[in-house]
């Protein structure tokens, strides 16, 4: 574990010095507002410009067919290459073309002077639209007479696959008890505080274009930039300036980039869109719905047998990126228990909504949820503790590293390489006082108040492939640099890279500069995802600053007429350790080897095999995923009048292997808790049967807040990884993986004397009322 040192991203920001998406501000600068589709599903007959060209300061509106002169095709390319077994038309449009198919979808683009001039000029363009019937509820559009989510499809049904090992109908046959569940997760958004925008400038002189964008991914996005502009990698370049969160919504190369960048190419002037937050709720990425069935076979002992089912997930109306989501899920549903078998069928349908990706947690939630919802009944059944049906399953720690019978999407095997499940849950239901909790229950019942415990573990795979680069280089001046495809977000990540860096360098973190997302920076990245980056980016950076360190070394020991084993590095400098008067700065070092035209490196005078300058590029790619696990224990209150829940209390116990940096990853497992307690009480997308949204503004869309948030008690359990050298797991999805589950096995809990079940989230207050008023109605 290194220490908790104050994150290097935060001064700038602190003084208002951060730079934003929209802090850009360029001379000759036009700002685009997007004509955005009102319909679920309609044909566009015809599209009127001539009353927005007409606005002052409009300079021009675009469609499809007008941008059809600087892009080589009319759909997105499939993110991440062409996944097997998938059509070519499921990717979205750069803007419609005669279709729409979700309500938001852009159909054109307004360029105008300022943004306000912009908005004027789009509510002017008029759209003939002929209305269709829309496919909405996605279990609805499976039926084989349901509206189809895009004309060109003959069914929705886009994939159906199937997830497994094991015999399942043997375990079933065995079994001494089959227990089922239906369960349903909502649709939800990312809504990081930054919305997506992006600004490109055309360079003339260059023959060049340089896009500033709000993503997790700057690579990816100037990979598909190239491939729609028809240009090569020296002809873009892609930044990503400050970005203020990202969550998954920034996760993918969006239209609305590929609008901005081929405008700025087209007219030969720099262009802006930055997105309002009713776009983002419109148009933004979202996150499932999923309806679960399963069943579980357990002996008499409550040992599992086997777990099998189906499982529907709502595409949406297109697939920009494959089916990583819905495989996630269908993959993590055994979480860190011993299942003998497991068969589970998918099927993903498009609807007329907004497509989805992952959001945090990435599918693992939904799992999650579906495994812990099912223990609870298991134990309720069987008469037996929550946690004790849970201890009698968790995977072993003399059974590491444990092996799953299944395989990544990536054809990588799963394998748990470390850590121990029993032990995580043990310290858990300690700190949480689990085991009085029953006595405080009674009392509060006395006193007529509701409250419960709840408690669920899970696991999350971290450090996804295929690889991260890195480049550690000391300049003359003596700065330390490290060049990252890594994205910082919000989440300390430069912070981690500094310190991994500066424990090799012997230098503070504050003296590293670390340079990222930028694809001028280094050549290739894949950016931040999958709770990836200190595992592989923390990895090339440390491999290449013990590169750097052993050049460092040798260089010091050349000229200080010493051997490398007495140099030490620390404070910046290089000390000779039974001379330590003899001391060379990492400057004096790094300009020994800049070189001087006609003479050997080092000096004029001395022969040596040192190589110029002091750099490492190094790619670390790991073999397979590095699994963290956690056990959250939730303690709630619940008002049997308005069906207010209270968060009471809230334990975590999480194991993502080493710490770098103890106080960033407490700060992201809460975080990540926040988004659990958003899943399971708040966050709702709700369509009407038309495919209209709802709930549109944070009015109706409801995310917790400071009053609705609690401390949680973080204890950090470190079982290093074998699959790294440093010995890390990602942290930064593990909060929100048992988080919902927790909580509504808590709520659950509390409403025992109502016989309240808890099949669905978010759990909203309306829903508990009517469930006790109706198991209250049913007891009389």
């Amino acid at each position: 574990m290194m220490d908790s040192v104050p994150r290097i991203e935060d001064p700038a920001l602190l003084r208002g010095q951060g730079r934003f998406l929209d802090d850009i501000q360029l001379p000759d600068m036009l700002h685009v507002a997007f004509v955005r589709s009102p319909h679920a599903h309609a044909v566009i007959r015809g599209i009127d410009k001539q009353a927005a060209l007409e606005v002052p300061g409009v300079h021009t509106v675009l469609t499809l067919a007008d941008l059809s002169e600087v892009l080589t095709g009319e759909r997105l390319p499939l993110g991440f290459g062409k996944a097997a077994g998938l059509p070519a038309d499921i990717t979205p449009f750069v803007l419609c073309k005669d279709e729409v198919c979700f309500v938001g979808e852009a159909v054109a683009a307004v360029l105008a002077d300022d943004r306000y001039i912009a908005e004027d000029g789009a509510g002017l363009v008029v759209v003939d639209y002929d209305p269709l019937p829309a496919a909405v509820d996605c279990r609805d559009a499976m039926a084989d007479d349901a509206p189809v989510a895009r004309q060109a499809n003959t069914t929705n049904l886009l994939a159906t696959f199937d997830v497994g090992y094991g015999d399942c109908s043997d375990a079933f046959h065995r079994a001494d008890h089959v227990i089922a569940v239906a369960l349903k997760h909502h649709r939800g958004g990312a809504h990081p505080i930054e919305g997506r925008g992006a600004v490109a400038q055309p360079s003339p002189i260059e023959d060049r274009l340089t896009l500033w964008t709000s993503t997790q991914m700057a690579h990816e996005v100037r990979a598909l930039v190239v491939k729609m502009l028809g240009c090569d990698e020296a002809q873009l370049r892609v930044v990503a300036p400050d970005v203020g969160g990202g969550f998954g919504a920034k996760f993918l190369t969006y239209p609305e980039e590929i609008v901005v960048a081929a405008a700025a190419r087209m007219l030969a002037r720099p262009v802006k869109w930055v997105e309002d937050r009713r776009e983002h709720f419109l148009s933004a990425i979202q996150n499932r719905d999923q309806y679960w069935n399963l069943e579980i076979a357990v002996d008499h002992r409550a040992r599992i047998l086997g777990v099998r089912g189906e499982m529907i997930h709502d595409q949406g109306a297109y697939t920009p990126q494959g089916l990583n989501l819905p495989q996630n899920s269908a993959l993590s549903v055994t979480g860190p228990y011993v299942v003998p078998s497991y068969q589970l069928n998918v099927s993903v349908v498009e609807t007329n909504k907004v497509y989805t990706i992952p959001v945090r947690g990435a599918g693992y939630p939904e799992a999650a949820f579906a495994m812990e919802r099912l223990l609870d009944k298991v134990a309720r059944e069987l008469g037996l503790d929550r946690a004790e049906v849970r201890r009698r399953n968790l995977i072993t720690a003399d059974q590491m590293p444990y092996e799953l019978h299944l395989k990544a999407r990536s054809g990588s095997p799963m394998l748990y390489d470390s850590g121990d499940f029993l032990e995580c849950q043990a310290q858990a239901l300690a700190a949480a006082d689990y085991d009085s909790f029953p006595t405080r229950q009674d009392a509060a019942r006395a006193d007529g108040r509701y409250i419960g415990i709840g408690i669920a573990n899970g696991v999350k795979g971290t450090g996804r492939g295929p690889f991260e680069s890195a480049i550690v280089r000391i300049g003359r001046s003596g700065q330390v640099f490290v060049h990252t495809a890594a994205m910082p977000m919000g989440q300390g990540i430069a912070t981690a890279l500094a310190q991994i860096c500066g424990e090799s360098l012997g230098i503070d973190a504050a003296a590293v500069r670390v340079i990222a997302g930028d694809t001028d920076a280094i050549s290739m990245g894949l950016g931040g995802f999958a709770s990836r980056q200190t595992v592989t980016a923390g990895s090339a950076v440390h491999l290449a600053a013990e590169a750097v360190r052993d050049q460092a070394i040798d260089i010091a020991a050349m000229l200080l007429k010493t051997t490398p084993d007495t140099i030490v590095l620390k404070d910046g400098r290089a000390w000779d350790r039974d001379r330590p008067e003899q001391t060379l700065t990492l400057g004096e070092l790094a300009e020994a080897v800049a070189g001087v035209p006609g003479y050997s490196l080092i000096s004029h005078t001395t022969t040596s095999d040192a190589k110029p300058g002091l750099e490492a590029t190094r790619i670390f790619m790991p073999e397979s995923l590095a699994y963290c696990n956690g056990c959250h224990v939730a303690e709630v209150a619940v008002d049997i009048d308005t069906g207010a829940v209270t968060l009471l209390r809230y334990v975590v116990v999480n194991d993502s292997g080493r710490l770098i940096n103890p106080m960033i990853a407490n700060g992201q497992l809460q975080g990540g808790v926040v988004h659990g307690i958003g899943n399971a009480l708040f966050e709702k997308m709700a369509f009407d049967k038309n495919g209209q949204p709802v709930t549109t503004t944070f009015a109706e869309y409801l995310l917790p807040t400071a009053t609705e948030v609690i401390d949680c008690e973080i204890i950090n359990m470190q079982s290093p990884s074998t699959l790294n050298p440093l010995g890390v797991k990602g942290i930064g999805e593990a909060g929100c993986v048992p988080a919902a589950a927790a909580i509504a096995s808590a709520v659950e809990d509390a409403l025992t004397p109502f016989a309240v079940r808890i099949d669905e989230i978010p759990i909203t207050p309306e829903r508990l009322v009517e469930h006790i008023h109706t198991q209250s109605s049913t007891s009389r």
